[in-house]
């Protein structure tokens, strides 16, 4: 697990036993920042977590406007988020965009506890880390000069969460299908988020807006994968993502038992349905239980 200051903690970070006073989100609701009506009604929709969009949800030159109007509800904003148990974290434009100093600005200004980096990559993350020393950040990937940094980024002071930005990547590599084209990076991120430490990482968008059967086999890929969570558009997409996220009964139910054994066992080998439990196998099943109680 790499070094990581004490200023760069994730805010949170558990999967069965809670490291923080809360666990890691597995829904990011993404909410336009030029909307801060709809910032509160998100936070009460029902996700782990809420991303005020300053990149892709609001006009070049409505920038400024959306920062202005932001500034004045945000902290009784965060107050609810706090209530709520739901972090809220906002995405910047991206280190390449006229207006990447400005909204960090606003970060640094207003408080921000964590940022969504958007086309991150190794000098894009300097950049953000040389204007927010302090901030944690989720570094969204979805450029191959990202995945080409994947390493760097995913071991960088600071970045808490691995997010995948499917759609962009689609198209900066000139695929047309977010299936199987798309099945390398994914395992890619799985693995780089383990190597380093970090909760497994966010799956990108449903854009099938009101399916729930698209939403269902989304989300069972994202599992399938080993990502932890998904990056929602539409606070209907919530109940879908938790329940496909979630340990069918037949998995809890074994992972009870062993869980249940193990403890009865004090340390001693157990087997259960016929075959060995080893460390690997009972960390599995603590994760399993833990998911369940959510």
């Amino acid at each position: 697990m790499p070094n990581r200051s004490p200023g760069f903690m994730p805010m949170v970070w558990s999967e069965g036993a809670a490291m923080t006073t809360s666990r890691v989100p597995r829904s990011y609701l993404f909410v336009p920042a030029s909307r801060p009506e709809r910032i509160g009604k998100a936070i009460a929709a029902g996700a782990d977590a809420v991303i005020v969009d300053l990149e892709d949800a609001v006009a070049p030159d409505a920038k400024a406007a959306a920062r202005a109007g932001l500034g004045e509800p945000w902290h009784a904003l965060q107050d609810q988020a706090d209530a709520a148990a739901v972090a809220l974290l906002v995405r910047v434009n991206g280190a390449d965009a006229a207006y990447f100093a400005d909204d960090l600005a606003f970060c640094r200004a207003y408080g921000v506890r964590e940022v969504v980096l958007p086309k991150a990559d190794g000098p894009s993350l300097a950049a953000l880390r040389s204007a927010l020393p302090d901030t944690p950040c989720c570094a969204l990937m979805e450029t191959a000069a990202g995945f080409a940094d994947l390493r760097e980024v995913a071991r960088a002071p600071g970045v808490t969460r691995l997010l995948f930005g499917s759609i962009d990547l689609m198209f900066d590599l000139q695929v047309g299908d977010d299936d199987a084209p798309l099945h390398h990076f994914r395992s890619e991120l799985v693995m780089h988020s383990r190597a380093a430490g970090l909760p497994a990482p966010v799956d990108g968008v449903c854009t099938a807006i009101g399916d729930a059967d698209a939403l269902a086999a989304d989300t069972a890929r994202a599992r399938r994968f080993g990502f932890g969570a998904k990056l929602l558009i539409h606070p209907s997409q919530v109940a879908g993502v938790h329940a496909g996220l979630a340990p069918s009964a037949e998995e809890l139910a074994w992972a009870r038992r062993v869980v249940e054994q193990a403890a009865a066992a004090q340390g001693a080998a157990i087997a259960v349905d016929g075959k060995m439990v080893d460390r690997p196998v009972l960390e599995r099943a603590q994760r399993i239980v833990g998911a369940g109680a959510r």
